[in-house]
């Protein structure tokens, strides 16, 4: 099945000559607070992907407005928040197109309130959405507009429903997802679909350890979530090929450990332990074997999925699983997709972005497509839009 099928793409758009258009786009991007506490934008990719969106409206003479959320602002407008420092970078990359105050100083966004999404829309003709990051959640940007006017996915969400949705319908052999981070629970269902999907899942990050105890074995102080250990059990005996660790870069019983920007970074012995972590060792990377298996899993795939970092990779020396896994998945010869977030990051990092078959602008979006299996409610906001293609 075409994964985009019902879903209306920017030629499916009446007319835009002289007309105003709503694009819902991902400006969440990271900022840096240099002198004077004055804000810039650190990381400019989530903006640059909605470019060719934002520039083919123009050319087709629409007035052309964007609308994103940046951060996670509660209660009344904050001005750590306020969207200047992306209106002016969007300014600089694209001039001519407007920006809205962050949309989540409204409680109405989240809500999904009515009579928010008609302020919203107030006087525009259409609405693309540009926010394939965002499209896991039933806000009112996100679910409203598509109600009332004629609405499209634009380029890049598109080709994120296309990339996404191919790779589970029919990805080329063998299919390895490695997934990582901290939190097994966030990822468990998404686990639990891949298993039902790859040919071999490769569990890293934090979540392995509750695998590793999930198998017997001894886990010393790492994170360890006991609520999933029977899951972990269930999905070891599933049948789906599970690769975790063999060996852990772990830190002594009392060390400590902060980001390098203190200066000091991990405070107390660091080494492999191959196996059982004793009592106290706290795990925090994937060792040089661990390394090495995973990138002999991820040599042969023909499709590699690969969301969420394989140690502390924020912090040295707990960055080397992930930077090594990262360069193994840049390299790989089959087709490579990459989750946002701290893969995206950790990629970036390495100047590797361009070497990945495909690098997604939505890590839990990313995530929850796969979890859900393509119904995100921004995917079917848009396939119930007035213009939406039928049959």
């Amino acid at each position: 099945m075409d994964p985009l099928r019902g879903i209306p793409l920017l030629e499916d758009l009446p007319d835009l000559e002289g007309k105003r258009v709503l694009v819902r786009v991902d400006f969440n991007v990271p900022l840096h607070i240099g002198v004077r506490g004055r804000a810039t934008v650190a990381d400019d990719f989530r903006i640059t992907a909605a470019l060719p969106t934002l520039r083919r409206l123009q050319d087709e003479g629409a007035e052309v407005v964007a609308a994103s959320h940046l951060g996670r602002p509660a209660g009344p407008p904050d001005p750590r928040w306020e969207m200047d420092p992306v209106r002016a970078r969007l300014e600089a990359l694209c001039p001519g197109i407007g920006l809205t105050e962050n949309l989540r100083f409204d409680p109405g966004e989240k809500a999904n309130d009515p009579a928010f999404v008609q302020r919203l829309i107030q006087g525009f003709d259409a609405y693309v959405d540009e926010a394939f990051g965002a499209a896991h959640r039933a806000h009112a940007s996100i679910v409203g507009p598509p109600q009332f006017l004629p609405s499209a996915a634009g380029l890049r969400f598109a080709k994120e429903v296309e990339v996404l949705g191919g790779i589970l319908e029919q990805p080329a052999r063998p299919f390895v997802a490695i997934v990582g981070g901290a939190k097994l629970g966030d990822k468990l269902d998404v686990l639990k679909v891949l298993a039902t999907k790859v040919d071999t899942l490769v569990v890293g990050g934090g979540m392995a350890f509750t695998f590793l105890a999930a198998k017997g074995q001894h886990v010393g102080n790492s994170l360890f979530d006991p609520a999933h250990l029977q899951d972990c059990r269930d999905l070891l005996a599933s049948g789906v090929r599970i690769v975790l660790p063999t060996d852990t870069r772990a830190l002594e019983p009392g060390g400590t450990f902060g980001p390098p920007s203190d200066g000091h970074g991990p405070r107390g012995s660091v080494k492999v332990i191959e196996g059982d972590l004793p009592d106290g060792w706290t795990g925090l990377d994937i060792g040089p074997d661990t390394t090495a298996a995973f990138g002999e899993e991820v040599a042969t795939a023909g499709t590699v999925v690969w969301n969420g970092p394989l140690g502390a990779f924020e912090m040295p020396p707990f960055d080397r699983g992930t930077g090594i896994v990262a360069e193994a998945v840049a390299h790989c010869p089959g087709f490579s997709v990459v989750g946002g977030g701290d893969s995206a990051s950790a990629l970036d990092e390495l100047g590797l972005s361009d070497k990945i078959g495909y690098l997604s602008t939505g890590g839990g979006a990313s995530l929850s497509f796969i979890e859900l299996e393509g119904h995100l409610p921004g995917i079917d906001a848009l396939r119930n839009a007035p213009n939406a293609p039928r049959g």
